[in-house]
C-alpha cells in the first residue's frame, strides 16, 4: 500500500465514525474544574460528567500544597524513578497511599491505565492465569494483552460463570490463578460483588486483583474504597486507583500490594521503569487530598445525597437508569446519534454532559454518564433534572408527565 493509499484510508475510517454518529467532540473548558465550568463558546454551565466527585480539582487547599511543593522541588524531575526521579514527597505519597488503602506498600505510576498496562507482566507467566470480568476497564485489558499468562473472561457479575472459568482455569494446570475485576465498573455505576468473588478466590486459592478508580476516596469508611466497604481489604492482593479522580482529578496511578509485589514492580514494570516521575506540585497535591479525604465523611454524604435525589428525580421522569449505589448513573438511549443529540441540546440549556458510544461502550448501548458531585447543590441537581426532561420529551426518549 502506498502513503497516500494509508491517508485515504484514514480519512475514510473518520468519514465513517462521523456518519455513524460515533463522533466524540471535545468541550473547551476555560476556568478550574468545579461544579460548574466555564466553556469556549457557551458561557458558565453545570458539569455533570466529571469524575471529580469529592470537588477538590479546584480545591484551595490543593492548589496551596502544590505550589509549596513547587516552591521546594521545582516543577519536573526530568527523569525516571530508577535514576534520578525519586525525591522524598514521592515515597511519602506512596507511604500514606499505602497506609490510606490499607496494605504493606504502594507504588506511583503516571496513570492508572499504566499501572494497570504494567502490574501483570512482572508477575504471571506462561503457567499462570488472569480470569477477568468481560466489562473490565479497557487499561486492565490491554495490560492483561500484555502478559503471556492464559487469558479467561467471565460474564459481568456473573458469580456462577466465574467459578466456573476460574475452575476451567486450574483444571488446565495454572500454577497462579489471578482473578482481574473493577471495583466500580464505570460505564454502568454497579459496585462488584467483591464478598462472593473473594469467596471463589479462596476455595480455589486465587489471588484478587481489583482496580477501584471510580471507589477510591467516595466508596466505604474514610472512603477507602470497594474492598473497605465490603470489608475483605486484607483478601485482596492487588489494588490498582488513581489520583485522577477523587483525589484531586490531576494526573498520578498507583498500585497498592505487599512489599515483595511492589519491589518487583519497581524492578519489572516497563510503564514504572521508562515513564517520568510524576511533577512534585501533582505529588504535594495529591497528599493534601488524600488527608482531605480521609476525614471527608461530610463530602461523601452530600455525594451520595445529590446521587440518591438525581436518581430519584430521573426515574420519577421515566428515564432509563443503569447503576445502583454510586454517584455514576448512566442514562441509557440506546442510539449514538440520539445521545450525540441529547447532549449537545443539554449544553445549550446550560448542562455540561457526554455521549458515550461504540467503542467506549458496545453498540447499540450509548448513553450518557452522568456524575454526581459533592460541589453541586440541591438546586443544581433541580435544574439538571428539569433540563434532561425537557430534552427528554422533546427528543421522545421520554413521554410528557402528567
Amino acid at each position: 500500500m502506498s502513503r497516500s493509499d494509508f491517508y485515504e484510508r484514514v480519512e475514510a475510517t473518520l468519514g465513517e465514525i462521523r456518519q455513524e454518529g460515533l463522533w466524540k467532540i471535545e468541550s473547551i473548558i476555560t476556568s478550574p474544574q468545579g461544579g460548574s465550568v466555564t466553556v469556549e463558546g457557551g458561557g458558565r454551565v453545570l458539569n455533570m460528567c466529571a469524575n471529580n466527585y469529592l470537588g477538590l480539582a479546584d480545591h484551595p487547599d490543593l492548589i496551596a500544597a502544590a505550589e509549596r511543593a513547587m516552591q521546594t522541588h521545582g516543577h519536573g524531575m526530568a527523569s525516571v524513578r530508577f535514576i534520578c526521579g525519586t525525591t522524598d514527597h514521592h515515597r511519602l505519597l506512596e507511604s500514606e497511599i499505602a497506609d490510606y488503602i490499607g496494605t504493606d506498600e504502594a507504588i506511583l505510576f503516571a496513570a492508572c491505565f499504566d499501572a494497570n498496562g504494567g502490574v501483570f507482566d512482572p508477575l504471571l507467566g506462561p503457567d499462570d492465569a488472569i480470569v477477568s470480568d468481560s466489562l473490565n476497564h479497557a487499561s486492565i485489558i490491554d495490560g492483561v494483552r500484555l502478559c503471556k499468562a492464559r487469558r479467561h473472561r467471565f460474564a459481568t457479575r456473573d458469580m456462577a460463570d466465574l467459578r466456573n472459568t476460574v475452575a476451567e482455569a486450574r483444571r488446565g494446570g495454572a500454577r497462579t490463578v489471578l482473578i482481574a475485576t473493577d471495583g466500580v465498573f464505570s460505564m454502568d455505576g454497579y459496585i462488584a460483588d467483591l464478598p462472593s468473588i473473594c469467596e471463589i478466590a479462596d476455595e480455589f486459592d486465587a489471588l484478587v486483583m481489583v482496580d477501584d478508580c471510580h471507589a477510591t476516596g467516595i466508596i466505604g469508611p474514610q472512603g477507602r474504597g470497594t474492598p473497605a466497604l465490603h470489608g475483605v481489604s486484607e483478601r485482596i492482593d492487588i489494588l490498582t486507583s488513581t489520583l485522577g479522580k477523587s483525589l484531586g482529578g490531576a494526573m498520578g496511578g498507583f498500585v497498592a500490594a505487599n512489599s515483595a509485589v511492589v519491589d518487583l514492580l519497581r524492578q519489572r514494570a516497563r510503564p514504572y521503569l521508562f515513564s517520568n516521575s510524576l511533577s512534585p506540585g501533582l505529588v504535594g497535591g495529591a497528599l493534601a487530598a488524600i488527608r482531605i479525604a480521609r476525614r471527608g465523611d461530610d463530602l461523601r454524604m452530600r455525594l451520595h445525597r445529590n446521587a440518591e435525589r438525581f436518581r430519584s428525580g430521573m426515574g420519577a421522569q421515566g428515564f432509563d437508569l443503569s447503576g445502583r449505589g454510586h454517584p455514576i448513573i448512566p442514562v441509557m438511549l440506546g442510539d449514538a446519534g440520539t445521545a450525540a443529540e441529547m447532549a449537545s441540546r443539554l449544553l445549550q440549556s446550560g448542562i455540561l454532559v457526554t455521549a458515550f458510544s461504540f467503542p467506549v461502550v458496545p453498540r447499540g448501548k450509548a448513553r450518557i454518564r452522568t456524575q454526581m458531585n459533592a460541589a453541586h447543590s440541591d438546586a443544581d441537581i433541580d435544574r439538571a433534572i428539569e433540563a434532561f426532561g425537557e430534552v427528554g420529551r422533546d427528543l421522545g426518549v421520554i413521554g410528557e408527565t402528567r
